[in-house]
Formats: structure tokens, sequence, C-alpha cells
């Protein structure tokens, strides 16, 4: 993982227990501080992006809460559309179900990405080798 992101600076998109949400501010300005920083986008350009890409996943509910105030499941997806702001996107998801740990399988992470699909290049997700059968089809 690491070889994969010194080798794509610019496009390696970290989703990780290790990277958190800033827990002062919403997820709104989480997600939206990607385009601010990296592309110079202000805030008021930045923020309908982060909006449209909420609704994607049905969580527009969520663009005001603060990381505190989510559940393992919306924390991780709110860092994952932090992930997919990053222009052409190489989304690398370390150990994902560590972030949410009652997850008995990914299948709610696949369809999460595939309704944003067209917001990242390509997803790789790094696990343990004893993880391997929470990932079914994939891990053979």
């Amino acid at each position: 993982m690491r070889n994969f992101i010194k080798n794509h600076p610019q496009q390696a998109a970290l989703v990780s227990i290790d990277v958190p949400l800033i827990s002062n501010q919403s997820v709104l300005m989480n997600i939206a501080l990607i385009k601010q920083y990296h592309e110079n986008m202000p805030t008021a350009k930045a923020e309908p992006i982060v909006f449209s890409a909420l609704r994607r996943l049905n969580l527009e509910n969520i663009a005001f809460k603060r990381n505190p105030d989510l559940n393992d499941e919306e924390r991780f997806f709110a860092m994952l559309l932090r992930a997919v702001m990053v222009r052409d996107a190489l989304v690398i998801i370390d150990r994902p179900l560590k972030i949410v740990p009652h997850m008995k399988n990914i299948d709610y992470i696949f369809q999460a990405l595939k309704n944003i699909e067209n917001l990242y290049l390509n997803c790789h997700i790094y696990d343990y080798d004893w993880m391997r059968e929470k990932y079914g089809e994939l891990s053979r």
C-alpha cells in the first residue's frame, strides 16, 4: 500500500482509520476541503459537489454532523466521499472492516462504490489475509 501511495502521490486517496475526519468540522467541510485545498475551489462551488455526492449515497442528512456524531457506516462513507474528491482519485481502502467492525461482509461497500463509480478511477482494498472470507468471490 505504501508503494502504491508513493508511486501515485497526486491521485492516491486513502480511506483509513489512520486518516480520520477532522473532528471539529462537519462532514460537508471535511469533504469540501479536498476540492478547496487541491483545486483552489471556492466553498460556494465545492459544497454543491459534496451535496451531490452525499445524495448519491442517500447520506445528505449527515452533511452537518461532526465526526463524533457519526456511526461507523456514516463515518466510513464520509471518508470514502472525501477520498473521491481527489481529482482522478485512485482510492485505497485500508482495512474497511476495521473502520466498520460489525460488518459481516463488504457488499454494502461495493454497492456504494458502484453508486459513485464515475467519481474515481479505480479502487484498491487492502486487508489482512485472514480477512479473506469477508470478501467472498473477490478473494479467489
